[in-house]
């Protein structure tokens, strides 16, 4: 069973410039990722998927692999997420699994990493993601209408007079995407009908989208959840 950690960093990033290799922590975002790839139990390789040298730099100097360049049109704003990972595996076919690991989850872990894997293993199944559970709950969520007026979003939803009645909810985090190598080129997607939920807390699930996401997880940082 051989594991490769696939780490997608394209050099453009609209919200927060030079996102990938911008110091968190005193760390570029990427390595924290990189760190926690290196760390686990399973992974074979570490490989940054990327389309600009500096990044590439970067993540040789934290001891990543960068055989080879994304190509540009594998980077474009619109590209779907599948596509640097086929990419890559098409050109490594040497390995059984594959695990997606955004630099944007700068607070996953080793043992996150070591987790999804066992869970994979222990329950047969040729895929996996991360989730968290959600603290705004869709049974209390609305839409307006064209008068403004609020309807529910689930209008069939159960009678619950309490929230801790509530039923559980999960939502991707996006730190975790585990897959079987062969399902995945058959399946083409990191998620089917077979793919199991790997449940993470909200801290470790942290994802950084904007700068007041970047606020956030320094602050947790500063507060120990750091690895």
């Amino acid at each position: 069973m051989k594991i490769l950690a696939l780490i997608p960093a394209r050099g453009g990033s609209k919200g927060i410039p030079r996102k990938n290799i911008k110091l968190l922590f005193g760390k570029p975002l990427i390595g924290w990722s990189i760190d926690a790839a290196q760390k686990s139990a399973f992974i074979d390789r570490v490989f940054v998927s990327t389309d600009d040298q500096e990044i590439a730099s970067v993540a040789n100097d934290l001891g990543a692999e960068v055989p080879f360049m994304r190509p540009k049109e594998l980077a474009a704003d619109d590209t779907p997420g599948i596509a640097p990972v086929m990419h890559a595996i098409d050109n490594l076919p040497e390995f059984d699994w594959v695990l997606l690991l955004q630099p944007t989850s700068p607070l996953r872990t080793a043992e996150d990493i070591d987790g999804i894997v066992r869970f994979c293993i222990e329950n047969d199944a040729p895929s996996a993601v991360s989730i968290y559970e959600v603290d705004k709950h869709p049974f209390l969520m609305y839409r307006q209408d064209e008068t403004k007026r609020l309807q529910s979003l689930i209008p069939d939803k159960p009678d619950i007079a309490r929230r801790q009645d509530l039923p559980e909810v999960y939502a991707l985090n996006g730190a975790l995407y585990l897959a079987r190598v062969d399902w995945l080129k058959e399946q083409q997607s990191l998620l089917g009908q077979e793919t199991l939920g790997y449940v993470m807390s909200p801290e470790s699930s942290a994802d950084i989208d904007s700068s007041l996401d970047w606020a956030w997880v320094e602050f947790l940082m500063g507060q120990g959840y750091a690895k």
